[in-house]
């Protein structure tokens, strides 16, 4: 069975190796993650892959990144010299797994944002190294996001950078 990706391409159905989800290696060594779309508390990929593994939830920003509406889902790219350099950047959380949680969670981020290896051709998103600016203190913190792929053809750009006040947005239900 196949299932279309972003790019409107058929990939295989998700399952025990649709997805790379082996154990971190020394590229992965254990980093918040900055989330900004679905995974932000509130939102139906929070819920699903989210609540219960995190330790920590902190409002930050990613500056020099814009933010582009998707299919159901948003898209981040780093900000270019014509795009004024992202202004404020982007709005979102940075998660931070529950001890024994890491690796875990790693791999079903990977699955979810499909994410199989850097640079791979079918990758949706590319886990990249970031720093996140947390709002609280306004100190600089390593992370991991993920940034859309080269080949990804995002939609509108989201005005503000943040994705739970974009214009026409349905207020999900509450989680049961």
């Amino acid at each position: 069975m196949t299932v279309p990706d972003p790019l409107g391409r058929p990939l295989p159905a998700p399952g025990p190796k649709a997805f790379s989800s082996a154990a971190p290696g020394p590229d992965d060594r254990p980093l918040p993650f900055f989330v900004y779309g679905t995974l932000r508390p509130g939102e139906a990929n929070h819920a699903r892959h989210l609540r219960g593994r995190t330790a920590a939830e902190e409002p930050a920003r990613l500056p020099g990144t814009l933010l582009y509406d998707g299919p159901g889902y948003p898209y981040l790219a780093r900000a270019g010299a014509g795009d004024g350099g992202g202004a404020a950047g982007v709005l979102g959380e940075l998660v931070t797994a529950a001890p024994g949680e890491y690796a875990a969670l790693l791999a079903v981020l990977d699955a979810l944002e499909e994410f199989l290896a850097p640079g791979h051709p079918l990758n949706a998103y590319e886990r990249e190294r970031c720093e996140a600016v947390r709002l609280a203190d306004g100190a600089r913190v390593a992370a991991w996001v993920y940034v859309a792929a080269p080949a990804v053809r995002p939609g509108a750009a989201i005005t503000g950078g943040d994705w739970l006040t974009r214009p026409g947005r349905a207020p999900l239900p509450p989680p049961p």
